[in-house]
């Protein structure tokens, strides 16, 4: 069932062919919409943007976008207000995960069957002096290339950064050009993965830039501070308690860092309950939970919810099968 927010543009939402389960009728605060619906199901939100208060302040929709999964949410622009249609005002909405958004309202039901995901956007994408949007480029003649660059970080001692890397990589070549980095380390070899870079933390620029043909990066950060380079941080935390209770002791403001980015639970089987538990306890919000995989097994069914709830790659109900993500034996990286 779907879910409506309309003000000014109710009746274009009243007249789409769509079963509605909640409706909501007016303005109203981010507060009001994350506490209506973050924890409500739907299976697509059209969201009027002159529903939202203050909507113009770009912290309201970055706050909005940190609470719910912007994957569904179809936004409706203002067409008749210039701000909410400028470059400037989409750029910023590409870089917070907001992919699905129009000022036509004949493109609603386009959107609601083929929903957007980053490369349907990439061009309203700017990177400008302040970092607002982290997205790397390149200039080649007067042609500038955006790249994707998706950073993955251990939060505790061996959460898996290294081995997530690798098998997200392995599904999303099939979908753009990837690239393996890690920084300051070389665990990548034990991969027989050829094309993946050991490189050191200040080298990391400098090899983005590198490689004009690359669409996306994958970068085990380790230890390093270039979180502030990724168009996306992964942040992966292994929730036993003797992992937490380490890493705690060893930085107490740990979690109040964590607050509002994207946490990952990782190598250990939780249930919704335990979860929940978990997110009490740390005031965090749980953005996906990964729990155990074998890495000799094809985990895409795993992975690939992930990556459509990053935008990286399209929901489908009828996924292909392909050469990345089939089954592979122990001992296919003997073969290599």
């Amino acid at each position: 069932m779907d879910t409506v927010i309309g003000n000014k543009y109710l009746d274009v939402f009243n007249n789409l062919d769509i079963e509605v389960s909640k409706k909501l009728e007016g303005e109203y605060t981010v507060d009001e919409i994350i506490n209506t619906f973050g924890n409500f199901f739907f299976n697509r939100m059209f969201l009027d943007i002159t529903s939202i208060k203050d909507y113009k302040d770009i912290s309201n929709l970055k706050k909005l976008s940190m609470s719910l999964d912007m994957s569904k949410i179809i936004l409706l622009l203002d067409k008749d207000d210039a701000i909410s249609k400028s470059d400037i005002f989409l750029s910023k909405l590409v870089s917070m995960g907001i992919y699905n958004f129009t000022a036509d309202s004949g493109a609603l039901m386009y959107l609601y069957n083929n929903p957007n995901i980053y490369r349907d956007v990439a061009h309203y994408q700017e990177v400008d002096n302040n970092n607002d949007a982290s997205f790397s480029q390149t200039t080649t003649g007067n042609e500038k290339k955006k790249k994707i660059i998706l950073g993955i970080k251990n939060i505790t001692d061996n959460a898996g950064a290294t081995t997530f890397c690798y098998l997200i990589k392995n599904i999303l070549e099939g979908y753009y050009s990837t690239m393996l980095i890690e920084i300051d380390k070389r665990d990548f070899t034990f991969f027989n993965d050829k094309e993946a870079l050991s490189i050191k933390e200040d080298q990391l620029d400098s090899t983005i830039n590198k490689y004009d043909g690359v669409d996306l990066f994958i970068v085990d950060l380790n230890k390093s501070k270039k979180d502030y380079l990724c168009t996306e941080v992964l942040y992966l935390i292994e929730p036993s308690i003797i992992k937490l209770n380490k890493l705690v002791s060893i930085n107490p403001g740990i979690l109040s860092e964590l607050r509002d980015k994207k946490v990952i639970l990782n190598k250990l089987l939780l249930n919704d309950k335990d979860i929940a538990n978990f997110e009490v306890e740390s005031n965090l919000k749980v953005f996906y939970n990964i729990g155990s995989v074998n890495d000799k097994e094809d985990n895409s069914n795993i992975f690939i919810p992930l990556l459509i709830k990053l935008g990286l790659i399209k929901e489908s109900n009828d996924i292909e099968e392909d050469n990345s993500t089939k089954k592979k034996s122990i001992f296919d990286i003997f073969k290599k």
